[in-house]
This record gives structure tokens, sequence and C-alpha cells, in this order.
């Protein structure tokens, strides 16, 4: 579809006038703020043509009009300037990044919150997940007469803590050497590699204490599932509550019971490519629930098999270029933050919880 410049000048003053107001546009509004140098009778004819196109409606006989979806999505793929993030945001980015960076969910949160605060929409961001991950270190270690302390790492350093019982007290020295066959047996592996001839294999190895054996292999898989296993961090939900669109209490209140379910939020992520921007407006959601609003995310990549994402989810009457231009300045300082440390340019990300190797 090809708009002549007219059109796009008013299609632009429309969407710009109500993301500002929330009213609908009419034409005299257009002819006194915007400049275009034609009459109030010449930008109702090209909003009529608009209207025909479905890039506007009109909501009631006497309003005017505004943006429709394919608007919306006409303006994202068509007019709108890829703006850059402000300088002062930019450095307060940079700088939440780096100080926060050896605390991955204190930076998650951070990062999440200060993304709501930017742009008075929610945020949600996911922690950076592994495709694949392996197991890299057991270690056991004595607590008291009748438990023992599994510790859990896995090649990212995504470190887990467990209470394993005893039905007698072990020595430290035999801990060690449980530990030692544990590594033998199970270092490098990953949850699909720990079959039942593995654990076959860590039985025969392992012939003293086999009591134990069970509880530690399940927290062993389960640190490793963890790994993998999508962790989201959400702010921002009641900055919704401040926008006409979700006055109404059942609408709000179905949109945050979505919000609140982690299956629907895992759909709302999905799956986009490392520095991509993903929009979906309004109907192009596929939950019912999001109908009314946007979702614009993009993906952060740490190394080669490392992924999280970062998005905002606002009213369709959103500030896209703002939104686009802070979403893609965040998910690039992360991702070359997160990277430096992965190539050992900083502190490992959770370097002070380290197994003794």
């Amino acid at each position: 579809m090809q708009l002549n410049e007219r059109k796009i000048k008013i299609l632009q003053a429309i969407i710009k006038d109500y993301i500002d107001t929330a009213e609908p546009v009419g034409s005299r509004t257009i002819a006194k703020k915007y400049n275009l140098g034609v009459s109030s009778a010449t930008i109702r004819n090209e909003m009529s043509d608009l209207e025909e196109m479905g890039l506007i409606v009109q909501p009631h006989a006497s309003a005017g009009r505004i943006p429709s979806d394919k608007g919306y999505r006409y303006y994202v793929d068509s007019i709108m300037d890829k703006g850059a993030v402000d300088q002062e945001e930019q450095k307060y980015i940079q700088n939440l990044v780096v100080k926060n960076i050896n605390q991955i969910d204190y930076l998650m949160d951070e990062t999440a919150k200060a993304l709501s605060a930017i742009t008075n929409y929610t945020t949600f961001i996911s922690e950076p997940v592994v495709v694949k991950t392996a197991l890299k270190q057991v270690r056991l270690l004595p607590l008291d007469e009748s438990s023992v302390m599994l510790i859990v790492a896995t090649g990212e350093n995504h470190i887990k803590h467990y209470v394993v019982p005893v039905n007698e007290p072990i020595d430290e020295d035999k801990l060690y050497e449980i530990s030692c066959n544990l590594n033998d047996v199970l270092k490098g592996k990953t949850r699909d590699d720990i079959t039942d001839e593995v654990i076959r294999n860590v039985l025969t190895a392992i012939r003293d204490h086999q009591e134990i054996l069970k509880p530690m292999l399940k927290g062993i898989k389960k640190t490793i599932s963890s790994a993998e296993s999508v962790q989201v961090h959400l702010s921002g939900e009641k900055n919704m509550l401040s926008f006409p669109e979700f006055s109404d209490i059942d609408t709000a209140r179905t949109l945050f019971k979505t919000l609140e379910e982690k299956k629907s939020l895992l759909n709302i992520i999905g799956d986009s490519p490392a520095g991509t921007t993903d929009i979906s407006i309004g109907e192009e959601n596929e939950l019912e629930e999001m109908k009314n609003c946007s979702v614009i995310k993009t993906s952060y990549k740490v190394g080669d098999n490392i992924y999280g994402t970062i998005g905002i989810i606002g009213p369709t009457r959103m500030n896209y270029e703002q939104v686009i231009s802070v979403l893609n300045g965040m998910a690039k300082n992360i991702e070359n933050v997160m990277n430096s440390v992965a190539k050992g340019k900083n502190k490992a990300i959770e370097g002070k919880d380290k197994l003794n190797e």
C-alpha cells in the first residue's frame, strides 16, 4: 500500500494526537495543530480515503477518527522514525547493567523496573536461557549428623543447593569421595544424557550410602532443567490502569490475570531471533486477552546458545518510537556487557558463588 505525502502526514498527525490525548481526532484539530497547508475540507476528504483503506476508523458517528490496528502497522512499518535512545536514558541504562551484572536476578528485576519507569508501560524480561546445558560439578558437604549439603553447578555457573537427609553421619572424606565418583560419571552430561544406564553406572561406582543417591540425582536433574527453563521478571502491571483503554474493571482484571499466568506470559514472550524487534499490534496477538494491547519485544544473545527476551506491553495507542529505541538500547547494553563477562573481560556473572575446583 502506497500513500501520498499528504495522506502520510495526516495519518501521522492522527496517530500522534491520539497517542497524546486518547481522544478521536477531527479535521479541524489537524488543521489547527499541524500546519499542513490545506483546508479542513481537504483534510476530511483525505481522512475519508484513509478510512476506506482501513487505516483509521470512526468510533462514533459524530466523532473524529482514531488509528486502526492496520493504521498502526502501516505507521510502524513504513512511516515511523527509528529514533535513538536519549543520551541521559542511555547513560542510565549502561550504569544499571554494569552495576548489577554480578547479580543476574537483581539485574533482571531492576531492568524491568527501569523500562517500565521510562516508558510508563508494562515490562517483561526473561533471564538468559541455555538452549542445552550440562553438569559442570557436584560437591557434597556435611551439615550435621542427619543431613548433607548437595551443591550442583552447570556449565553456565547456574548453581543450586539442596539438603539431603542421611540415615547416619558421613564424614567429609567420604563425601568428597562420593562427589568425585559422581563427577567422574556425570560431568558434562545434559539432563537427557542421565539415562537409566548412567544411573546404574552411578550405583556401581558408589556402593556405600546408596540411600542418598536417589535424592541427589533428582536434585542434579532439577538443576539442569531449571538452567534451561525460562525465568520471567515482570514490572509495571499497574501502569496499564492509567490508560482509559483499561479503565473498565473487567478488562483490567482479565489483562492482569493473563500476565499472572506463566503459560500465558511465555506465549507472549515466544521466540524471536536475537537482534530483531518483533511488534504485535492488537488483533495480531494470539491471545484474546491481548487484543487491546501492543507487544514489542527483542531478544539478546550471550555467547553461542544463551538467549533472553525483553518486551514492553501497552495499549495499541503506545509511543512506538520511544519504546523501540529504549528497548533496543537496553537489549544492546545487556548483550554487550554479558558477552564481555562470558569472554572473561569482567567478573563471572555468579563468580562469588563458584565452586572450588
